[in-house]
């Protein structure tokens, strides 16, 4: 009896050597590959950078996928009819294939006026050698800002008139286009009759399939970096659109 009880024990001693032996081999290699140079976990897809679209007066941004049904009803600026500092016909056409910063002034404005040109100078300086950026500047005392004034007012300002236009024409036109096509005084431009005065800080980014991007503040420096950099971000969306089409 003694000798079976020792056999068992040297038995149950072999069994617990031999598990020890490869619970020690399998941490051993546990340890090897954990010493191994791992690659690189790959980085989170991101989206690419786009910008939403403003179809209300509200302004809310709406962001709309080419394959969305609503992308066929994104809101666009009316057409129009204005003439240019140079006394050319500028309409909605003539801008189409362009993206466009949109402002609305007067030439003797003597407050934020001012500020908005000069804001304004330094996307045209920026943006010189592109010929996709323009800007639109309205006037909303038309009766006021004739061609000759117009011409007079961007020779003193340094305004190329290939790259900014500023308009003039009818007045009825001009505040309508401005309060429900650029939704250029929010929602509260929407209850304004043409009797009462159009003045405005704000400056819209349009597309180049005339659809609204962006709402700044045009006396801002910090929202003319705003605006440079979303007319980057379309151009690259452009840019992108074009060398999928070419595939």
């Amino acid at each position: 009896m003694a000798s079976f009880m020792a056999l068992s024990a040297d038995t149950t001693a072999c069994r617990l050597c031999r598990n020890s032996r490869g619970l020690l081999g399998l941490l051993l290699a546990l340890a090897l590959f954990s010493c191994q140079p791992q690659a690189p976990a790959a980085p989170p897809a991101t989206p690419a950078e786009t910008l939403p679209f403003y179809n209300t007066a509200d302004f809310d941004a709406e962001w709309i996928s080419p394959a969305d049904s609503a992308y066929g009803r994104i809101h666009t600026i009316a057409d129009f009819a204005l003439r240019s500092q140079l006394g050319h016909t500028i309409t909605r056409d003539s801008l189409a294939g362009h993206i466009y910063v949109a402002n609305f002034f007067f030439s003797i404005c003597p407050g934020i006026c001012p500020k908005m040109t000069n804001n304004l100078k330094t996307l045209q300086d920026v943006f010189a050698a592109n010929q996709q950026v323009k800007m639109v500047s309205f006037s909303v005392m038309p009766w006021v800002d004739s061609v000759e004034t117009l011409k007079e007012y961007g020779a003193i300002n340094n305004i190329n008139p290939a790259r900014w236009y500023l308009l003039t024409g009818d007045k009825a036109q001009i505040y309508h286009l401005a309060r429900t096509s650029f939704f250029a005084e929010k929602g509260l431009g929407l209850q304004k009759t043409t009797n009462q005065f159009l003045h405005t800080e704000s400056m819209l980014l349009i597309d180049k399939k005339g659809r609204i991007r962006g709402i700044y503040n045009a006396t801002q420096k910090p929202d003319i970096e705003r605006v440079t950099d979303d007319i980057n971000v379309l151009l690259k969306e452009d840019s992108g659109a074009l060398a999928l089409k070419r595939r």
